[in-house]
């Protein structure tokens, strides 16, 4: 190329001297060896045409062609078009280049002006085939079929090109089959049936079009794998186009028959092949087919590399993926960018899934590029492993955020337990310009359900609807738990109605949000019809059973679901459904059965299993079993103030004052803290916040004002405080003052003084609700005629007309 610029600059030194004709052809040759497409040889234009410029040569004709195509090619789209607006009437050849040029640069708009503007009397299949190609690349199906159709109506004659390039359109938006037939018969009419290219489209027409639920995909796989095994010459195109169409199908079986059946080493297929198995959860016959390849000596690429570190991730095999990882650094020695960037953001997710976050974290900072998936990979990496300090510090570097990062951090702080800020994030990712998918909208409402927000749930739900997520699956499952854990079990079950499709996460939602309402009849029955509809109940289902049985004294109930466990579903009971089981027992006062149970498990009981014993224990004043149970938590869990609380109450109750103080003094000993009880309640939309004998709330003086009158009616009803429930040595109108002191009474009467007449009184109570203030709220429901719901540490209890919704078994 150097010589010839040389060779150029050289002779044109001479060329005025020479005739029209002759110094057109020397330009003409001189552009014709800028053919060959690199950034070289398209430099080389600008100083021929500058020559031209200088030398007073006005080109026109082929000339201009040349020039135009050459600086399309270049991307240089601007001059390009100068040149063209210059010509008086441009060709076709002309018109056709920028039309094809605008298409592939991405905007169509542009070359639909040119081809507007292009008289039918100099059209030809070439410019409409670029036209229709240029709607296609940009995914304008509907378009490009049009044009088509207007092409066949003024009689220019469709090519090969013309119905790859409308097949490929057709691929986009083809939802039926007779859309497909057609297209295809036109093609057989026209002879160009038997030509590769436009099988190979037809072919990706029919597997694109079966996925759409409105055809029979068997039936157009059947006709797609017709063609395919008629074709007189298959290429790679042919071979990919027919396994990925069975993947995407999810017919595996057929794909793996027409691989097995494939003489050609096609990379591609292989991986379509593996992907499919990857995403279908058959990680064996993916690595397998890793393994297949290395053997028949087929070059994996990063596609491969990819498909198998995901696999390994997904099913948390941290040795298989660390040994890929190995293969790679071993067997590829010098690798592009691309390369190491997907391979890289790939690994980098493998090491966090299976709990190796600084192995990830090291792979993250030794990329030399990373791209926004590198960023979002180890944001996930800390979320996952619970690290919100650091995962905040990456969002706060990273350089550009997607919804992705977005609603990754969203949902890390709700199940972090920050869903304050988790919300704060929901309305910062609104204001900074990005419209929030169903994920996000999902994160956002759990947060209301960790926070007991009801309004605030309400309104995303509103929000939710508006954006036309109403029948995300993943959005009303949220909604299930937060209505649920605000209280509103009704609308949790509205909601699980009126989904248009459930999954088994609903199920288990719903069956939990009755079980903690006190409806474990309705859970058991809830049970019975997801059976029924042939889901099969997994480890989670099992566990929110049980614990409505516990919650309703469904002792028999609750047996027969844990033997069936293992014996109807396969399922080995874990430590937790043991521990359900023994609380359900407990509660129910069968001491004999749970010890039998403990003593028969596969395991030896942690604390989860003693926790349920000593709560039972106290239910029911079992001393020497109760005992017992905390010393075991004692050498278990030292610091935990839960045993400390439960065993100094057992003796209050009893009167055994001194064996209480013991308590007391081992745990101020062991420097053990008690978790302050508090209750709260949302008043236009503002949480107000009461502790035990409160002072400090600004309103507190009107509440025990309140308090007082509502008891002087209560006792009216027969309520006679039981101060049984006060766990220290005084004097009995003493403790008549304290139980009046009670956060959840505090929190209930501020609720009755604000909220409007009739509404529901929701409060919510970090520890296990009173029993005196249990007793109080059921006469308060009938003094005041309106419906009080608190949710303590374990349930929800519905007080209505002087009665709880537990069946006073809590």
């Amino acid at each position: 190329m150097k010589n010839a610029t040389t060779t150029f600059l050289n002779l044109t030194q001479n060329l005025r001297q020479t005739d029209i004709r002759t110094v057109a052809n020397y330009y003409a040759a001189q552009l014709q060896l800028c053919c060959p497409q690199s950034p070289t040889s398209y430099s080389v234009a600008p100083k021929i045409h500058a020559h031209m410029i200088a030398s007073g040569f006005r080109p026109r004709g082929h000339i201009l062609n040349r020039l135009i195509d050459v600086y399309c090619k270049s991307s240089d789209l601007v001059y390009a078009r100068k040149l063209f607006d210059r010509i008086p009437e441009p060709d076709i050849v002309a018109r056709t280049t920028l039309i094809a040029a605008y298409s592939a640069s991405g905007n169509p708009k542009l070359a639909v002006e040119i081809f507007s503007e292009t008289p039918l009397c100099i059209r030809d299949s070439v410019c409409y085939n670029a036209m229709i190609t240029g709607y296609s690349h940009n995914k304008d199906g509907h378009a490009a079929i049009e044009l088509f159709r207007d092409m066949r109506r003024k009689n220019f004659q469709p090519d090969d090109f013309t119905f790859t390039s409308v097949l490929g359109a057709l691929a986009l938006i083809a939802d039926h089959e007779e859309h497909c037939q057609q297209l295809h018969c036109a093609v057989v009419k026209s002879g160009t049936g038997l030509i590769t290219s436009v099988v190979n489209a037809i072919i990706s027409v029919y597997v694109k079009c079966a996925s759409s639920p409105l055809v029979s995909s068997s039936s157009l796989m059947g006709a797609a794998r017709k063609l395919f095994d008629e074709m007189p010459v298959r290429d790679e195109l042919s071979w990919t186009t027919i396994i990925t169409g069975y993947v995407r199908n999810n017919d595996l079986d057929a794909a793996r028959h027409v691989l097995d059946g494939m003489n050609e080493k096609l990379v591609v297929a292989w991986n379509a092949m593996i992907s499919g198995y990857v995403h279908n959860g058959f990680v064996p016959e993916a690595l397998g087919m890793f393994r297949k390849m290395h053997l028949l000596g087929i070059k994996q690429d990063e596609f491969t590399y990819t498909s198998v570190l995901s696999a390994c991730a997904n099913a948390g095999l941290f040795l298989h993926g660390k040994q890929i990882h190995a293969y790679i650094l071993r067997t590829e020695a010098r690798l592009a960018h691309d390369f190491l960037l997907s391979v890289n953001n790939a690994l980098i997710t493998l090491y966090w899934k299976c709990g190796k976050v600084d192995e990830a974290r090291k792979i993250f900072n030794e990329t030399p590029v990373r791209d926004l998936v590198s960023w979002n990979a180890i944001l996930s990496a800390y979320i996952n492993a619970g690290q919100i300090d650091e995962a905040r510090s990456f969002f706060s570097e990273m350089p550009e955020r997607n919804l992705l990062t977005w609603t990754v951090m969203i949902s890390g702080f709700t199940h972090s337990g920050f869903g304050e800020e988790g919300l704060k994030l929901f309305n910062q990712m609104k204001l900074e310009g990005f419209k929030p998918c169903d994920y996000a909208f999902a994160g956002a409402i759990t947060s209301c359900a960790v926070l007991a927000a009801l309004e605030h749930g309400r309104q995303l739900h509103a929000q939710l609807v508006q954006f036309g997520f109403d029948s995300s699956l993943s959005a009303g499952n949220a909604l299930i738990t937060m209505y649920a854990r605000c209280g509103v079990v009704e609308a949790a079950h509205c909601v699980f109605l009126t989904m248009p499709y459930v999954d088994s996460v609903s199920w288990n939602a719903m069956i939990a949000a009755l079980g903690q309402h006190g409806h474990g009849a309705q859970a058991i029955e809830l049970f019975e019809d997801m059976l029924k509809e042939d889901i099969l109940p997994d480890r989670i289902t099992f566990l929110t059973v049980l614990s409505a049985c516990s919650h309703a004294g469904l002792v028999k109930e609750g047996r027969r679901y844990f033997d069936s466990m293992y014996d109807v579903y396969g399922i080995r009971p874990g430590e937790d459904h043991y521990a359900r089981l023994i609380d359900l027992l407990c509660r129910a006062g069968k001491f004999a059965e749970a010890k039998d149970v403990i003593q028969t498990m596969p395991f030896e009981p942690g604390t989860v299993i003693w926790e349920a014993l000593l709560a039972g224990c106290r239910i029911h004043g079992n001393m020497d079993l109760g005992i017992k149970a905390a010393e075991r938590l004692f050498e278990q869990m030292p610091q935990h103030d839960g045993t400390y609380v439960l065993l100094s109450n057992m003796y209050a109750h009893v009167g055994r004052w001194d064996d209480m103080a013991k308590v007391r003094k081992l745990m101020r000993d062991r420097r053990v803290k008690k978790e302050p009880g508090c209750s709260w309640i949302e008043v236009e939309n503002k949480v107000h916040v009461f502790l035990v004998d409160d002072a400090m709330h600004p309103e507190v003086q009107a509440v025990y004002n309140y308090l007082e009158q509502l008891r002087l009616e209560m006792r009216k009803l027969g309520y006679v405080p039981d101060t049984k429930f006060v766990l220290h040595d005084m004097e009995s109108e003493h403790k008549e003052y304290v139980l009046s002191t009670h956060s959840e009474k505090l929190a209930v009467v501020f609720g009755l003084l604000k909220l409007p007449l009739g509404a529901t009184v929701r409060v919510f109570k970090n520890l296990r609700i009173c029993g005196d203030c249990h007793n109080a709220f059921k006469f308060m429901s009938k003094v005041v005629a309106r419906e009080i719901v608190v949710r303590d540490g374990k349930r929800f209890h519905h007080f209505r007309d002087g009665e709880c919704s537990c069946g006073n078994y809590w």
